[in-house]
């Protein structure tokens, strides 16, 4: 028996956990999980959101990266897939605006966490660069300090996960989150 699709955003600022509540998600109910910050990774051979020239991401080329990449895949949807759920993506009210001319959106979850939480767990974040496997030196550490559990790879912290940089990452996402989370309202 064929099922209605199912597509849902998570919403919310670095470090709220929007990849893992999505997986989690996902495993629960066997559901697909679509991640910008994976397709990022995926389509420019990095994970920190830079060219692989080191340019900074044009929105505006990943909105139409991910924008094909939902318009392709929507209407070719197996009876079996029951869910798509977007993680990091929209993140301007641009973005929220030609999301909804590709699709009609079943589910908004926006994640509200404390800045001092976010701010905390932002900066104990390491990651391994080929996988976008994440760490927390506080709650989920790896076994060996500084090295992947899986390749045993050196980890590394994002220049956006410094403490330095987290506040003003924070005040950024707030700004510009504040007209989509209203839009989804």
């Amino acid at each position: 028996m064929a099922s209605k699709l199912l597509r849902a955003v998570v919403l919310g600022p670095p470090g709220s956990g929007k990849g893992t509540v999505c997986e989690r998600i996902a495993r629960s109910f066997g559901l697909q999980h679509l991640s910008s910050g994976q397709f990022l990774r995926e389509s420019l051979g990095g994970g920190d959101g830079e060219s692989p020239r080191g340019r900074p991401v044009l929105w505006s080329c990943v909105m139409d990266g991910f924008g094909s990449i939902l318009v392709a895949f929507l209407p070719l949807i197996p009876t079996s897939f029951r869910c798509g759920a977007c993680t990091g993506f929209p993140r301007t009210l641009g973005q929220a605006k030609a999301l909804d001319r590709i699709c009609e959106l079943d589910l908004v979850i926006s994640l509200n966490i404390p800045f001092e939480t976010l701010k905390d767990r932002l900066s104990a974040r390491w990651v391994h660069p080929g996988s976008g496997r994440v760490y927390n030196m506080d709650f989920n550490p790896p076994h060996v300090q500084g090295v992947d559990d899986v390749t045993g790879e050196p980890l590394v912290q994002r220049d956006d996960d410094r403490p330095e940089a987290v506040a003003a990452r924070l005040r950024k996402y707030k700004d510009a989150a504040k007209p989509v989370i209203e839009l989804y309202k």
